[in-house]
């Protein structure tokens, strides 16, 4: 019988699915706390439920001798180390979408306490004040919502504002414009977002492309008068810039559920009647907690009684039968899609994946998932290919699949088609061996291997260049590993995918955009 231990608090309902469904568990509710017991005793053990105060770390994997699954009861994973996890072959789940609902009414009630001084108010109230003057308030109605980041939990905070009659503006590069006209919002980009709303609202994940997302400079864009609600991440707001403008007074005050640092036992922006402070409260109600607890015991022990896999966040769900065949593939589906999400500079409208040969005939769900996920990972780091289609869904992403018999000079091609705001644009590959290699970018025949540093070139066909390239990156200290090249017709586009050993600077990514005949250099990453 598998055995699990809960290390943190949740409802005795996960307790019971687990006996219920034929695996032993050990609850104990603070051993989140106490690293040394906790590294101790998990080797004992085949899985771990945590929510938030247990740290799965590296030495905590590998104590767990055992271990194959942990699951987290919520949708955040900052406290689990996912890489170690994977190369371990412990499997991560989480419940993505346990919470939304909580987490948006969250940010609905601090939207009011924020612009109407609730707390302020009730504190004075309780004091014997009786300073109705002191506290005026705004309306909601008629005022431009900003909303950052339009998924699962963003969507349903829209959908309540418009209830409040409240105009609503959406940044998300996901979103398109038919599930903008879904929802009743306008979608933007940031810069306007910035510009036009009274109050912002952020609900994106902490990624190193939103870290920070409003920054000093970005804060300074606003409107003087901005009010600002972060229920999301901590570090997607420079706190110490808010700061600054709360005191200016451009920001007319601040609600924060989440911080940079937690738990925010102490912090420049308490004890300022401008900010509401809750301590990462977002999730947190009986319907919540309950739901995120039943659905993490319900992965956890299909997982370990049946090979099932639910929400996992490093690996996709397929039969242990199909595994073997289907793994290459997998991985040349991501990678295809990395590519596709890495060189794609605007809203994604449409994913079609095109199998052709043997390919075609296999199990290609999970290779559409994992297609979806690289697609999306670059902006959205908790992406994966459990979930990558249902988020694609949420932000309007058409998914196509098509089949075809011939894979003209492979045994077997897949084919990503991306469709966007300003163009459409495909990139092929196929498996030699067992390693995946990109075959056709864009209609330009060219064979490459995927490195974990590459640079990716569009460039007129003329004399010179390739040495103008290679020259640039020499004088900048890169060493180039591979220098693959394709061309449409002479004279025509030209495509140069170059393996480096090391990341590129933006620094020598200027002086490539600065060559003649370049029209696009970027920066890839496959590690």
């Amino acid at each position: 019988m598998p055995k699990v231990l809960i290390s943190d608090a949740l409802s005795d309902t996960a307790v019971a699915i687990f006996k219920e469904r034929g695996v032993d568990v050990d609850y104990m509710p603070d051993l989140g706390k106490d690293k040394e017991k906790l590294l101790e005793i998990i080797g004992k053990y085949d899985g771990l439920a945590v929510r938030s105060a247990t740290k799965a770390t590296a030495a905590v994997i590998k104590a767990g001798t055992n271990l194959k699954v942990i699951g987290r009861a919520g949708i955040g994973v900052d406290n689990v180390d996912i890489p170690a996890a994977t190369a371990a072959g412990v499997v991560v789940m989480n419940t993505p979408y346990g919470n939304a609902i909580t987490t948006a009414e969250h940010a609905i009630a601090l939207m009011f306490s924020l612009v109407r001084q609730i707390p302020q108010a009730n504190e004075s109230t309780h004091a014997g004040k009786w300073e109705k003057n002191r506290f005026m308030g705004a309306e909601l109605f008629s005022k431009t919502l900003g909303i950052i980041g339009c998924g699962n939990i963003g969507s349903l905070v829209a959908e309540r504002a418009i209830g409040l009659k409240m105009r609503v503006i959406a940044y998300d590069p996901f979103l398109t414009d038919v599930r903008a006209t879904e929802l009743g919002v306008e979608k933007v980009d940031l810069e306007a977002l910035l510009q036009r709303a009274d109050i912002i609202s952020l609900h994106t994940p902490l990624t190193e492309q939103t870290r920070n997302i409003l920054s000093e400079e970005n804060i300074a864009k606003t409107k003087k008068g901005v009010f600002i609600i972060n229920c999301a991440r901590g570090g997607l707001v420079d706190e110490a810039a808010l700061k600054t403008a709360i005191d200016s007074g451009h920001v007319a005050g601040a609600a924060l559920d989440v911080f940079a640092v937690e738990p925010a036992t102490e912090h420049p922006l308490f004890g300022d009647d401008r900010v509401v402070a809750t301590p990462h409260l977002g999730a947190s109600t009986r319907e919540a907690q309950e739901n995120v607890a039943i659905q993490v015991a319900e992965q956890m022990a299909e997982y370990l009684t049946r090979g099932a896999v639910t929400n996992a966040l490093n690996m996709p769900s397929i039969s242990a039968e199909e595994a073997p065949r289907l793994k290459p593939f997998i991985s040349l589906a991501e990678k295809l899609g990395l590519f596709a999400g890495q060189v794609t500079e605007t809203s994604v409208k449409a994913i079609e994946v095109v199998y052709a040969g043997g390919v075609a005939k296999l199990n290609t769900k999970p290779l559409t998932a994992a297609a979806v996920a690289g697609v999306l990972r670059p902006m959205l780091s908790e992406v994966n290919v459990v979930n990558a289609p249902m988020v694609a869904k949420e932000r309007g992403i058409a998914i196509a699949e098509t089949y075809r018999d011939d894979a003209e000079n492979f045994d077997s091609v897949i084919r990503l088609r991306i469709v966007t705001e300003r163009q459409d644009r495909t990139v092929a590959g196929a498996l030699f061996g067992p390693a995946p290699r990109i075959v056709e970018i864009k209609g330009v025949e060219m064979e490459a291997g995927f490195a974990e540093h590459m640079l990716y070139v569009t460039n007129e066909d003329k004399p010179g260049f390739i040495g103008a390239l290679g020259a640039t990156l020499g004088e900048a200290g890169v060493n180039i590993a591979t220098f693959n090249l394709g061309r449409s017709a002479p004279g025509a586009d030209a495509i140069a995918l170059v393996a480096v050993d090391e990341q590129l600077s933006e620094a020598v990514l200027k002086k490539v955009r600065a060559l003649p005949h370049v029209q696009q250099a970027k920066a890839l990453d496959f590690s």
